[in-house]
């Protein structure tokens, strides 16, 4: 059965550095919930004090319905997959995955079984005599997953374990480890700095910088409504403007900018005040460049200075002129594109976005 995870003010220190600092986080039975931030911020550092590798100096760890802070990495029924793979090379594929059942003294038939449906479960049954060099890394990292699984933890943790693999293979990869650990029925804890990897797997996330939770919540929650400029920032590209608040009223807010006034629905939780200063964040792909607008409210002209043609969609980088005349850069996504060559540029444009794609920030 899936188990809760409990992390309830966990601080960790190394000297002077508190790498994670007061981080209380639930989470739920069966999720596969992601860390994510930059290098640095802390999510290693909180993976492994869940494992046990590292003893938190505040605060408390909790699996299931057992307080494991101070337990031993083999006392917490977890299952660690790395990096690194970390298969011993002189093992075969089927010795590697049985090695932790040998030490918990399971029976020989036992661990046959349970071997055999570990590599099942992986796809990897026909490859059980194979040496890990004459493995590819996808499939090294199968094997790494069901030694995991073979103990049949009640929790797996993730620390970045796509990372030594080529972009193909990293994009096969995460939709196997997501079908893998829903028919294991586990929670899952998965370590990454890939943006792209989170989005596409996790059931929820947690953004983190300098050993803090900036936002937790569900991949479509953390792209379409950021609560931070951070946040804005490193999940995918957006573009920033700044501005202050003219009004606000009935779930719209009017902003001054460098470029006009700018309606947005997209609003934070707290409220706003006339004359506050705020940001908004358009992420590009919400940017309508050349089409007859189908909301009049945000409709800007500027001046189109460069594309980037990659097939399916084209990267418009385009100047809007501004009251103080330095143009504001902004970047806009064409999905199969019409504006296209070398024979656009440098010609006017315009675009429009909705309200409810411009959202605010509090400065």
């Amino acid at each position: 059965m899936p188990v809760a995870i409990r992390l309830k003010e966990v601080t960790k220190r190394f000297g002077s550095i508190t790498a994670v600092n007061r981080i209380s986080l639930d989470i739920e039975p069966g999720e596969l919930f992601f860390l994510l931030g930059p290098s640095g911020c802390g999510k290693t550092t909180l993976l492994r004090s869940i494992a046990g590798f590292y003893t938190p100096e505040e605060g408390s760890i909790h699996i299931g319905d057992r307080d494991v802070t101070h337990l031993a990495p083999d006392e917490r029924d977890t299952g660690m997959v790395f990096q690194s793979y970390a298969l011993w090379p002189h093992m075969t594929v089927a010795q590697n995955v049985a090695f932790g059942l040998e030490l918990r003294k399971c029976t020989r038939a036992e661990i046959q079984q349970r071997v055999a449906e570990a590599l099942a479960m992986v796809q990897m049954a026909d490859r059980a005599a194979a040496k890990p060099n004459e493995l590819s890394g996808g499939q090294q990292q199968r094997v790494a997953l069901a030694r995991a699984l073979v103990i049949r933890p009640q929790c797996i943790l993730l620390d970045e374990p796509l990372s030594n693999l080529d972009a193909k293979l990293r994009h096969d990869m995460r939709a196997e480890i997501r079908r893998i650990c829903k028919h294991a029925g586990l929670t899952a804890i998965y370590v990454t700095h890939d943006q792209k990897e989170a989005l596409a797997i996790a059931d929820r996330m947690a953004i983190l910088d300098r050993g803090v939770i900036q936002q937790c919540g569900s991949p479509q929650e953390i792209y379409r409504k950021p609560t931070s400029r951070f946040v804005a920032n490193f999940i995918g590209e957006t573009n920033f403007i700044e501005g202050r608040i003219r009004s606000a009223s009935n779930g719209t807010a009017i902003v001054e900018t460098a470029v006009g006034a700018i309606a947005s629905t997209a609003l934070p939780a707290e409220p706003l005040a006339q004359n506050q200063a705020v940001t908004l964040s358009l992420r590009p792909e919400v940017i309508h460049v050349g089409t007859e607008p189908k909301d009049p409210t945000n409709v800007l002209r500027g001046q189109l200075r460069d594309t980037l043609y990659l097939g399916e969609i084209a990267q418009h980088h385009i100047a809007l002129p501004t009251a103080n005349g330095s143009p504001l850069a902004l970047k806009a996504f064409e999905l199969n594109p019409k504006l296209i060559g070398h024979e656009c540029e440098a010609k006017e444009v315009q675009l429009w976005f909705r309200p409810a794609n411009a959202v605010l920030l509090a400065s």
